[in-house]
């Protein structure tokens, strides 16, 4: 066994070069005096040590390497200072940008796009039995009684399509949009399936939606964050930040959440007294000491994390200019709806298309309030769902028809849904109705819509019974969403893939996940 005072005599750590701040040099010595200790203690244990943490940022395979099933694994190393450099897609992809509005608490397809006549005249009656028989509901006990469609319905446009008068903004695109009425998942409460369909698990610790696409192609503005998200309606999601985390993909993919209202990003500004010129000698003198550090242990991560700091040095001009809608004109604030005083919905769907413009990835628009249980008037189907659709109807309307007139909506994938859908019947508790009109969680049918991105328009997909409850036509999976907003980015779910734990990580999952090949263009 080496002897550490000796072997510190033998070989002194490195004296630091080109470090001008006194207080920077000091603390660099310090960093070097434990990690030689480490390296020198018991013949090096403490480097073998270091050495089994790993790296998040560890190359992943080289393209000449193979998946399981055989097929070239894909290539998706970077330079480490340029993390979100722009890779090419497997193939042509039919979009080049996402922008994902979920509606948290799960809207009701009940009441704007699955109609059922014979739900409503059967409204008031019992519940047959076997729609309790083996389920689990968040709520409903007893046997509740149907409940038919709150507001009416009619046919829209071209397509023919059947969508209730909530959404008058929104009818003038209902030939843009692709309905999917057959969705369904496995989850029944709102943090998990919300986690589901945003990163492919319904547990903690996984890859969003956001993360994989950005790990996967990149970003066009290196001056902006490729995964972008804006939060509204007074809350934040149930499955919180972990919607937007990278899980196991390096920290550099997961979602930044920004604010169209006020600071873009908090404490993203300097402080008072301190100017650019000094915040850039700051930088340059932590930088400094990372890239010695990356001389020394070649942790990419290390690189990765100067690229941090200089994208939010860079973010303090652009994402600013990003973020202010003052800059747009009383007309295109009057379509949307927007008010720069306020917070809202409208102005994240206003930042959205400016986002667009400048090159971001994958933009995520959570609004929240959507849980209609009838426990109140905020959350009941008469009076608060009224609301949100006021609040999100024009916005997205207004959105729709910006990317089109841009010539933007044929390269943007746009969509919209909740986590799960609402019940066929009235929500009882203890046996007892509540005060207000609404609907239990339903995982076993809901809609989503998608638009632009190579999205057959003007179109539904899958069908629910004459009750709404269960899909009894071309049901689709959450994972089978995913494969298929993946393929329009230009993969095959297989292959956009990163080793972790002994596993092949992928957005799908283990489980068979199919293209649903039938709402592509």
């Amino acid at each position: 066994m080496s002897d550490p005072e000796t072997d510190a005599k033998n070989n002194p750590a490195p004296e630091p070069t080109g470090l001008s701040h006194p207080e920077a040099r000091f603390a660099l010595l310090q960093a070097q005096t434990r990690r030689h200790f480490l390296r020198s203690f018991t013949a090096g244990v403490g480097s073998m040590f270091l050495g089994t943490l790993g790296s998040p940022f560890a190359p992943p395979v080289k393209a000449a390497e193979r998946n399981v099933d055989g097929s070239l694994r894909l290539d998706f190393t970077r330079d480490p200072s340029r993390p979100l450099s722009v890779l090419p897609p497997e193939f042509a992809p039919r979009a080049k940008r996402i922008i994902y509005l979920h509606m948290a608490g799960a809207p009701s397809q009940l009441e704007l796009f699955d109609y059922k006549p014979d739900l409503n005249k059967l409204n008031g009656q019992e519940c047959p039995a076997s729609f309790l028989v083996g389920k689990r509901f968040a709520f409903i006990s007893g046997v509740p009684k149907l409940l038919g469609a709150q507001y009416p319905f009619h046919q829209a446009g071209k397509s023919g399509q059947w969508m209730s008068d909530r959404l008058p903004h929104l009818e003038k695109h209902i030939d843009d949009l692709c309905l999917i009425k057959s969705m369904r998942t496995d989850q029944f409460n709102h943090a998990p399936a919300q986690l589901l369909v945003q990163t492919g698990n319904a547990r903690l610790g996984y890859a969003s939606m956001g993360s994989w696409v950005i790990y996967g192609l990149g970003t066009e503005n290196q001056n902006l964050p490729g995964f972008i998200v804006l939060v509204s309606g007074g809350n934040q999601p149930d499955g919180g930040k972990q919607l937007w985390g990278s899980g196991f993909l390096p920290s550099v993919y997961q979602g930044v959440q920004c604010r169209s209202h006020g600071e873009p990003v908090l404490y993203l500004e300097n402080p008072p007294d301190v100017s650019r010129p000094l915040r850039r000698r700051m930088l340059d003198a932590v930088d400094e000491i990372n890239q010695q550090t990356y001389a020394e242990f070649g942790n990419p991560e290390t690189v990765t994390r100067i690229a941090q700091y200089e994208m939010a040095f860079r973010m303090q001009m652009d994402a600013t200019d990003a973020m202010d809608i003052h800059k747009e004109s009383p007309a295109a604030l009057a379509a949307y709806g927007a008010n720069p005083a306020d917070s809202s919905f409208a102005n994240n769907c206003l930042v959205a298309r400016r986002l667009a413009e400048r090159g971001v990835r994958f933009i995520q628009l959570y609004h929240w309030g959507w849980d209609d249980h009838g426990t109140s008037a905020k959350d009941s189907l008469n009076i608060g769902f009224a609301d949100r659709c006021r609040e999100t109807d024009q916005p997205i309307a207004a959105l729709l028809t910006d990317l089109k007139q841009r010539g933007m909506l044929e390269d943007t994938l746009v969509v919209w849904g909740g986590e799960f859908g609402r019940t066929s019947m009235r929500e009882n508790r203890n046996g007892q109705v509540m005060q207000f009109i609404g609907r239990d969680h339903n995982p076993g049918a809901f809609t989503i819509w998608m638009a632009g991105g190579g999205i057959k328009p003007g179109m539904s997909h899958g069908e629910t019974d004459a009750m709404g409850y269960e899909i009894v036509k071309d049901p689709v999976e959450i994972r089978d969403l995913h494969a298929t907003i993946l393929y329009a980015m230009g993969f095959d779910h297989h292959k956009l893939n990163y080793s972790f734990q002994g596993l092949e990580q992928k957005l799908t999952s283990v489980k068979p996940a199919r293209v649903v090949a039938e709402v592509l263009a």
